[in-house]
Order: structure tokens, then sequence, then C-alpha cells
């Protein structure tokens, strides 16, 4: 098979993807808007790389999209499969986040780019809502031979030792001309427009003008040169309406005509339609009349310059609800840093919180480490904007960095920008940290600007606090977990051994897994796997006194079935409202077998030296802690020198939609196709395997066993 060829411009270590991975799908699927996301080795981000069909601000909220998140490119990705969703209101329903930014009319598929064993990152395609219900065979082939394609691309650059390095910002095609236009057609096109009497005008996909006819500037009131290259509404004060500018972005995203009507002071009605296609929006300008009041109220009133457009309210809305699903400390700093520089307009970032009477950097974009190593562990009393903000809780805006100058002296420009806004992270009076924004150009501050700036340092300020105490949370109960889990295996001449041990995703507490190797004599050990029922504290207490009674029972030379009995009866005992599933297996390392017994526990696997895999269905017995009575019993099974015995939690094999029995006949026959080799590369194997195939909820304990040649 010949390898992919590499762009031409290839010339350094580093390549970045040609743009006709993006451009042969979108025109060949007849998709409006298209976006490529690559994923680095070691991250668990979607960076956006290629985008086409639509604006820089309208993707701007996903441009960096963590793999756990409720996106669906995301969700194609995790699940290595393609999404289709039909219709606005499926994409309301299944990703509410996304309807909430873009609540419009339009279809959208997801699919992964996946190589033999690497994830390499993820497509999207938009369509108009005139598409078809469904993806046709040939538009799912086409968009399966893109992610091929790609996936390829990303394989032989890698091995080429020239991976690819994502830029600061998506690369966003231009638009495709089917022909050159003929200059003289040109011409005449142009005097055609500027003779008619109505007006119009014609935008790019970004919303900036590019053409007006003379009756158009003559409608909304200014010359041609004061709005070319501008985006009308923000130079236009009366068009400075999320309404107006959210027809924009319906035109856009949906490729369907629309149209609002404005009101020009003192009293000119005027209607706009708009009619988009893949290159830009042409825009028809007719006036009309109105109501007398309406007339008089718009006289009265004044321009809306304190208004907030469109664009900004919905990525201020975006990053609420991305917040809101922040856990960790780490998931809030990351989504802040991730969404306010595209978003919202600074080209650099820094976000520093309070530790020990010291600003620390947590996290920042656009600036270079060595120049965040400067700033970091500055004392709250130091004479900087960002601790003074803290200690006043009055935010700071210096549109030039003579406005910084001034106010303080000391002030010396070690980032190269131009304008700077420092803002307090404060929850309920007591201070946080603060973010810094930075403009590399002179920036004025207008009010609307700075209340929403500091309704964004709220949503950043409360999910740092959330995410703080969650994050000391959970560190106490892992700290309690692991303290409990056996630090280090006793050795055994004879048996190698390896364990495992995974805690559940976000939103989880922790578990009640647990594993054990208990040296009986030297000849024998006893192996030992549980899981207390629940997620908390108490399902970790529990688990202690569970594996210390095993423990303790085995070490006395109780058999696997008295060993659960005693333990059940003393779970029964304490009755603390839990159960517990348990097996054990006595290891003879001069007999070469094992006595095993279970506690409704899932199924051993035992891998023989031929590779041939069996399920150890053992003589059923009750969970632990129901019945004080209840009867465990033994089965002896042989275990001959090279065969692998698998002790394992339900986490390994449990998922959402997925039947247990099918996924512990999966695991059997993963196991028995794997070359054993090492056990801890065999362990680790198991663990990636199960995650790739499904999202784990749960903890996972493994526990591999190999007696080998003489005791």
């Amino acid at each position: 098979m010949r390898r992919p060829a590499l762009p031409e411009n290839v010339a350094g270590p580093d390549f970045g993807l040609p743009d006709d991975v993006l451009a042969d799908v979108v025109r060949d699927t007849g998709a409006s808007a298209g976006m490529v996301y690559v994923m680095l080795p070691g991250e668990r981000v979607l960076r956006l790389v290629l985008a086409s069909g639509v604006s820089r601000q309208i993707v701007a909220p996903w441009a960096r999209v963590p793999v756990d998140a409720a996106i669906p490119v995301a969700d194609a990705v995790r699940q290595r499969r393609l999404l289709w969703l039909g219709s606005r209101e499926e994409i309301a329903r299944r990703y509410p986040r996304v309807g909430l930014v873009l609540p419009y009319d339009y279809m959208v598929a997801a699919a992964p780019i996946t190589g033999v064993a690497t994830v390499w990152g993820g497509i999207v395609l938009l369509w108009p809502v005139w598409h078809p219900a469904q993806l046709s065979d040939a538009e799912q082939e086409t968009i399966s031979d893109c992610c091929r394609r790609v996936a390829a691309l990303l394989q032989h650059a890698a091995d080429s030792n020239r991976p690819l390095r994502p830029a600061d910002e998506p690369r966003l095609l231009p638009a495709l001309h089917p022909r050159e236009a003929d200059p003289a057609w040109a011409m005449s096109a142009l005097g055609f427009a500027e003779r008619l009497p109505v007006g119009c005008c014609a935008l790019d996909l970004d919303g900036r003008l590019t053409f007006i006819n003379p009756a158009g500037a003559e409608l909304v009131g200014t010359g041609a040169a004061s709005l070319l290259g501008k985006r009308p509404w923000e130079v236009l004060l009366w068009l400075y309406d999320p309404v107006f500018e959210d027809r924009y972005r319906e035109a856009v995203v949906t490729r369907q005509p629309t149209s609002f009507t404005a009101t020009r002071p003192p009293d000119a009605r005027l209607v706009f339609q708009l009619y988009p296609d893949d290159s830009g929006i042409s825009v028809h300008i007719t006036p009309t009349a109105g109501d007398p009041s309406a007339k008089a109220a718009a006289a009265a009133a004044p321009p809306p310059a304190g208004l907030v457009g469109a664009t900004p309210l919905y990525h201020l809305t975006h990053l609420a609800t991305a917040l809101a699903e922040a856990v960790s400390v780490q998931d809030a700093v990351e989504l802040a840093a991730d969404q306010v520089v595209p978003a919202f307009g600074p080209r650099a970032l820094a976000l520093l919180t309070v530790e020990d009477g010291r600003l620390r950097i947590a996290g920042y974009r656009g600036y270079s480490p060595a120049l965040m190593a400067r700033f970091d562990a500055a004392s709250l009393s130091s004479d900087t904007p960002a601790a003074h903000v803290i200690a006043t809780g009055v935010p700071g805006f210096f549109a030039t960095f003579a406005d910084l100058k001034r106010a303080y002296p000391p002030a010396v420009c070690q980032d190269g920008m131009a304008a700077w806004a420092f803002l307090p992270l404060i929850v309920s009076g007591r201070p946080v940290g603060s973010l810094v924004l930075a403009y590399d150009q002179p920036h004025a501050f207008p009010p609307a600007e700075r209340a929403m700036l500091t309704s964004l340092t709220g949503l950043i300020a409360q999910a740092l606090d959330r995410a703080r105490l969650y994050d000391a949370k959970q560190t106490l109960a892992h700290t309690l977990q692991t303290g409990l889990l056996p630090h280090t295996l006793p050795r055994f001449p004879g048996l190698q051994v390896a364990a495992r041990y995974r805690p559940a995703g976000y939103g989880m507490d922790i578990g009640g897994d647990f594993y054990d190797l208990i040296r009986c004599t030297s000849t024998a050990a006893v192996a030992a796997i549980g899981d207390v029922q629940g997620h908390n504290t108490a399902a970790a207490a529990l688990m202690g006194q569970v594996r210390t009674a095993v423990h303790a029972h085995a070490t006395a030379g109780a058999a696997p079935g008295e060993v659960l009995a005693r333990t059940n009866r003393l779970l029964t005992d304490l009755d603390p409202g839990l159960f517990a599933s348990c097996l054990i297996a006595h290891l003879d390392l001069t007999r070469h077998h094992a006595l095993l017994a279970t506690a409704g526990h899932p199924p051993a696997l035992l891998r023989h030296p031929d590779g041939h895999t069996d399920i150890l269905r053992l003589p059923p017995g009750l969970l632990l802690g129901i019945e004080p009575d209840a009867d465990y019993r033994t089965a002896d099974i042989p275990l001959p020198p090279g065969a692998v015995l698998a002790l394992y939690t339900d986490g390994l094999v449990e998922s959402p939609g997925t039947d247990i029995d099918d996924a512990t006949n999966t695991l059997a026959d993963h196991l028995a196709a794997t070359e054993p080799g090492d056990l801890d590369a065999l362990a680790d194997t198991l663990l990636h395997h199960a995650e790739q195939s499904a999202p784990r909820h749960d903890d996972i304990a493994l526990l591999l066993i190999r007696p080998c040649r003489g005791p």
C-alpha cells in the first residue's frame, strides 16, 4: 500500500493538513460547512485545525473540545462511530449546549478520524434542512474516505518525525468559486448593481461588508468607505442589536434566507433581507412605512450603544454551560482558557489563583511558559495590577500602555501587548484569583463590554470555587481508598503477578474495589478480589474491613469457601446497609491447582498455555452481607505452569447498553488473542481494550496470576 503524499510545502519538522482534505469532502457531500479536529498524542483535547463555510467567531466556542465533553465530535471520537443529527429538535435534545449557542435549523454529522490503533481526531459537517433525512451511502463512504485519508497523513507524518503542530487559530478555507470571473462580466455586474434604485450590499461569511451600492449607502446614511471591511452592526450603532446580528448568524449556519427590520434614526424604517450561499451573504435593503408611535419612540430613544452583540452573548452562554460541567480545578481552568481567548477577542490570557498568600499561574493561552514563570508565585502584597484587583475587588481596564503606566509607574511592558483587563475572581466576598486579558492592539472597553467581562469572571470564579471543593473531597477520598489497598504485593518463587486499579471517571466519588495477595506458606498463596456496593467514603471504609477480614481468615488457613462464610457473618453483624462481591483463589504452587469460591463476583478467566481461554463458572454464592448463614462452595481447577488466571471487578466489563455476559466473552476472546508475555504489559493491554470499547463509569481492579515451573 502506498503512503499518501505529504504536502509539498513541508520543509521543517512539522506540517499542517492540506486544505483539500476538507474542501473535497465538503464539495463531494454538498455540505454547507465543515471542520476538522485533531488530537495530539498525550492530550485529551480535540483542536480545530481546518474550517470551511463558517466564520471564525461562530466556531470560536469549539476551537478546543475536551474529549469527554457532551459535543457531537467528542462523542463520535469516544464511540468511534459516525453520528447523525437530522433536526434542530434532535440537536437540542441530545446536545443542549450546542442547541443553546446555535439555535437554528440545520443538520450535522460527526465522524472519528481513526487509524489502526490511534484516534487522531474527528470531522464535523453541516447541511441545510433541505438535505434528505438521512445520509446516503455515497455520502457516508465519502466521509469515511476523508477520515482514512487524514488518518494516513497524520500517521505518515508521525512516522516521519514530522508531527502536526496546530496553529493557535484554525485555518479558515476560502470560499469555493466554481469558475473564474470574467473581468468584463464583473464590471458589467458592478455597473448593474450601482444603477439599481434599491439598496443592496454584500457580506462575507465573517459578516464584513465587501460591497454596497450607492442606493444602499444612502439608505443606511453613511458612505461605503466607512463600511468596507467592517461588520455593519459594529459601525452603525442603530444596528448594534443582538437580534440583527443573530439574523446574520442564522443565515450563515442554515444557508436559508432571513430578514429583519431596523429603524435608522430618527424614524427611517428599513427592511434587510439576507440571501446566503457558500461564499457570503447578499443583502437587499428597502425602506418601509412604520407605525407613527414606533417612529416617535425611535426618535426619543438614544442609540443602543450600550448593548452587547449576539455573538458575545452566545459565547457567554456557552461558557456558562461548559463551566457548569467542570469538575476539577484543572477542568475549570482549561475550559476558561480554551473559551475566552477565541470567543471574546483577547490575544492572550492568564488565570491566577490565590494560594498561601501568593498568586499562582493556574493556566494561560497566548503567553510563553518563560514569561509565565516570571509572574508565578507573586506576592499578594506586590504592587501589580493582578494583585491590586484582588485586594480592592475593582477591575482594572487599560486601553493603552500609557494608561497602565499612569496607574502603575513601575510597570514594564513584558508581554508585547497593547491593552489589558485585570479582573478579580471573587466568590461571596472572598478572593480566589484574578484573570488577565491582553490585547495586541489598543482596545477601548465600553461599558457594555466591561459588564460582560465582569459577568464572565463571576462564572469562572464560581466554577473554580466549586472545583476546589470537589478536588479537596476527591483527594481525601482517594487517599483513604488507596491507603486501604496494598502498596506492594508479596513475591513468590514460581509465581508472577500483576495488579491494576483505576478509579471511576469524573462525576463519581470513590468505589469499594479491592484486591490482595496473601502469603500462606512458601508454596501456597491466596488471591482475593472484591467490590463493595457504592461510590463514597462509606464504601471505601467497608472495603477496608472486608479486605482485613479476608486477609485474616486466609492467613489462618481457612479454605476459600470458609473465608467467604466468615467474612459474610462479619458483614451481616455490622449491618452497614451495603453488600459486597468477592472471589477467593487458594493457589497451590506444588500441585499446580487452585481452589476458588465466589460471592456473587464476576467469573474468573483462565488462559491456558496453548492460548484457549475458559470462563470459570463457579458454584454461585450470595453477595456478602445479605444472609448470615449463606454457604459458599469451593471448586478445584488445574492451574498449569504458563496459564494466566485473571481476576477482575465488574468495571472492566460493565458499561451502559452492553450485556455483561457478552462483554465477559469479549474480554475472554481478547485475553486469548493476546500474547501474555510480560504480565504488566498484558494488564495494561486489557485495561486499554476495556477503556477503548466503551466509556467506563465504575472503578476497575484487575489481578493477573501466572504460575511458573517449580515452586
